[in-house]
């Protein structure tokens, strides 16, 4: 199916930012850089070795400085990582920059697997909203829930200046289940798992919001050598298309963990995808390697499982 070919009305507003690659990148020699890295790791001495100024600090938050209840499966240091972050969310030349990038990209690859028109989705881990926006524009009724109160005031703010009618709720996935089993015809959980402490948990709670034969969709970062030299080294130290200090290799997760956990979940693998960004060109891109950035595809109560490369 064609992320158009299920567009029986004309889609809604069209997007207010136009987005664009990154003007430059910062002249610095790439492979040099990795180079040392790569040896400070070797050595033992890559945190060792910093000065005081390229550390990250110690952050320890507590719910009371942002004014929310305790919440099941969040981490407060993660979330006090977005919330700093919350109001350049829609500047797309701000920290925020890949995630505008990369969404045209992930919506089209989920309208391919299903249509998104007159579908009810919820959208975990919002943020701002960029992507629940753009399924709200092809038709999709949208809920949007994220746990963090900066992120969920920039995507209401955001969806009354564009007139757009979606449901942006603050709390998590696991605090739904109760009373929204099996409502959406999809479920959406972008860039959170690695950002959770339980990420099965997580899983098995978009599990069961979904309607049996819903489809569910995460996307997340492998863990081996080559995703903590590209998406740590390279995006964070190298590169600076991240905030240093974004993603924690220790919490990245394997493509086969997150199909473990799903299958536990009774959600079945339909389908795969990885993104991967050329520094050269500046660009993002979907292929079949699952290394480094991926999007997993299942669906609800259905034990037909494609071929999927990574696994």
């Amino acid at each position: 199916m064609s992320p158009t070919s299920c567009q029986t009305a004309p889609p809604r507003n069209k997007p207010l930012i136009i987005v664009r690659a990154d003007p430059y990148i910062q002249d610095i020699p790439v492979l040099n850089s990795v180079v040392a890295y790569a040896k400070q790791i070797i050595w033992g001495s890559f945190t060792n070795s910093y000065s005081a100024e390229h550390k990250i600090p110690t952050i320890t938050t507590t719910w009371q400085q942002y004014h929310v209840r305790p919440m099941q499966n969040v981490d407060p240091n993660e979330l006090s990582k977005f919330e700093k972050l919350a109001s350049r969310w829609w500047d797309p030349n701000s920290e925020f920059r890949p995630l505008h990038q990369i969404n045209p990209l992930r919506l089209n690859y989920i309208e391919e697997q299903v249509c998104l028109q007159n579908k009810k989705v919820i959208d975990i881990g919002c943020g701002g909203g960029i992507l629940s926006e753009s399924m709200w524009e092809r038709g999709a009724s949208v809920t949007g829930v994220d746990a963090g109160q900066g992120p969920i005031s920039v995507a209401r703010l955001h969806a009354r200046e564009r007139s757009a009618s979606i449901d942006y709720r603050q709390g998590t996935v696991e605090e739904l289940i109760d009373h929204e089993s099996g409502q959406y015809d999809v479920v959406t959980c972008m860039e959170l798992l690695e950002h959770v402490p339980s990420p099965a948990e997580t899983i098995s709670a978009c599990a069961k919001l979904t309607r049996t034969g819903g489809h569910v969709f995460f996307s997340t970062i492998n863990r081996n050598p080559k995703s903590w030299l590209f998406a740590i080294v390279g995006a964070e130290y190298v590169l600076n298309l991240l905030p240093r200090g974004t993603h924690h290799y220790e919490k990245f997760i394997k493509p086969s963990e997150v199909d473990l956990w799903a299958r536990d979940a009774g959600l079945y693998l339909s389908g795969s995808i990885g993104l991967h960004y050329n520094p050269i060109f500046q660009e993002y891109s979907l292929g079949g390697n699952l290394d480094v950035n991926y999007i997993l595809h299942f669906r609800h109560g259905s034990s037909t499982v494609h071929d999927s490369p990574g696994l």
